[in-house]
């Protein structure tokens, strides 16, 4: 089971273009079916902590993948959000320059990939930036 991450000193931030003003985009059309599944998934990550209500003027539509076991996995189409977001200009770290950095090492950590998006902090300033919608 995942929960909360520990609270950490550098939150990130997220940096608009200048002029931005706040984008909301009305939800999309969902079958009985996933209505149903909406709300079973939105209940369980509010009763973790993970999200919480929001009377944000931002507001990205949310659908589902269908994953491999047939399950469906919800996402939130921030595509409006990316826009307009100031890009990170650092160079992502080269894989070979990072396995040798662990040359010698003994003890190794992982991030739980299965709940990972949960466990990063956001800044509280910038947590009305990623409201979502649903019916």
């Amino acid at each position: 089971m995942c929960s909360r991450p520990p609270s950490r000193s550098d939150p990130c931030t997220i940096e608009l273009e200048p002029g931005t003003t706040p984008i909301s985009r009305a939800p999309y059309r969902m079958a009985p079916a996933e209505m149903a599944e909406l709300k079973k998934q939105l209940e369980e990550l509010l009763s973790k902590g993970f999200i919480r209500p929001s009377t944000s003027p931002w507001g990205a539509p949310v659908l589902f993948v269908k994953k491999k076991d047939e399950s469906f996995r919800l996402c939130v189409g921030y595509r409006g959000l990316n826009r307009v977001t100031v890009k990170n200009m650092y160079p992502l770290p080269r894989i070979d320059e990072l396995l040798d950095q662990l040359r010698g090492a003994t003890w190794f950590s992982k991030i739980d990939l299965a709940s990972g998006y949960h466990q990063i902090p956001i800044d509280e300033v910038d947590i009305r930036k990623t409201a979502f919608r649903s019916r």
